[in-house]
């Protein structure tokens, strides 16, 4: 019994340390970012920039990884299983987050307990977008063609439980649409499958490079406005109402993580996100990104409203992952 005593103070002797002394040395190495998406997204070139400056300020190297695959959930499990020291955070999404507790089964984290959701950075709309040769014209034709051709037409996404995805469940069930959906790892494969006739339309945060190159055409935004980057793309809001959905991206740790690390990392991240040179980049129209900076707080409140919105769309749609 008393080796047992010792043991519990022991414990209780190295939490309060880490709290104490581990806060006061973070970081004491490099920190590693876990993006659970393949490379290439907007959002991840939006973080980069983050990262950059919160490298500068931390004075340890902030690195981000890729780590895609399950709709996003793969990454998110690991980084949620990672040593809970603040040196292991996680490119947190609505995919694997707000969702992710409504779409799966067996998941091998809970998106709310298991993490201590630190920051928010902003939301992406989603673009319907086709090749630019597509018989489709507009909004209008593709949904015509859809029509005409129940369960012909295909479409993708970055995965499913993905933004795009949800997106594109919301729009069906809203106009009773059949179409079939091809789900990828990541945005880079399902574009390069669009742009090689494989994909009749796929639904993207990643789009403003290949439309300027002349490559893609966009059909239809996802947001609940116009954006000014392309004022004559209508919103899928105006073609059926209420069909809205936005992508967006945060920062998280593994639920242990000490309370002053996250503290110190969410002073850091709204303090990088309020300078007028950070406004300014991650405001470029490349981006797509309309900045949303949220402490944690706010942050919960913004994931149970998401949780919220997309819950009656799951079940109807009986979406049921193992």
């Amino acid at each position: 019994m008393n080796m047992k005593i010792y043991k519990v103070f022991g414990f209780l002797y190295f939490l309060l340390g880490t709290l104490s002394v581990g806060a006061q040395t973070y970081p004491s190495q490099p920190i590693k970012l876990i993006m659970p998406f393949a490379a290439g997204t907007a959002s991840e070139n939006a973080m980069r920039l983050v990262l950059d400056k919160l490298s500068e300020n931390l004075k340890q190297p902030v690195v981000l990884e890729n780590r895609p695959g399950a709709g996003s959930t793969l990454g998110t499990d690991q980084a949620a299983k990672a040593v809970p020291d603040g040196h292991t955070l996680l490119a947190s999404y609505n995919s694997s987050i707000a969702p992710g507790a409504l779409l799966y089964n067996k998941l091998g984290y809970d998106p709310l307990k298991d993490f201590k959701h630190i920051a928010l950075i902003g939301v992406f709309p989603q673009f319907m977008v086709v090749r630019s040769d597509h018989p489709a014209k507009t909004v209008q034709d593709f949904l015509a063609m859809v029509k005409a051709k129940p369960g012909v037409v295909n479409y993708s996404s970055a995965g499913v439980g993905t933004s795009g995805f949800l997106a594109a469940e919301m729009l069906k069930q809203a106009m009773k649409l059949d179409m079939t959906h091809v789900p990828y790892k990541g945005p880079a494969p399902a574009m390069a499958d669009l742009l090689g006739g494989r994909l009749d339309m796929v639904f993207t945060s990643s789009a403003a490079s290949l439309v300027a190159a002349g490559k893609l055409r966009i059909l239809a935004v996802t947001s609940e406005k116009r954006l000014s980057l392309y004022p004559d793309v209508p919103t899928l809001n105006e073609v059926s109402p209420k069909v809205q959905a936005v992508s967006w991206v945060g920062i998280s740790a593994p639920a242990q993580t000490p309370l002053a690390i996250t503290q110190r990392l969410e002073k850091e991240i709204l303090a990088i996100l309020q300078t007028p040179d950070m406004r300014q980049r991650l405001s470029d129209p490349v981006f797509g990104m309309t900045l949303t900076p949220m402490g944690s707080e706010r942050f919960m409140e913004f994931i149970q409203s998401e949780m919220n919105t997309w819950s009656p769309v799951i079940k109807a749609a009986n979406i049921v992952m193992n």
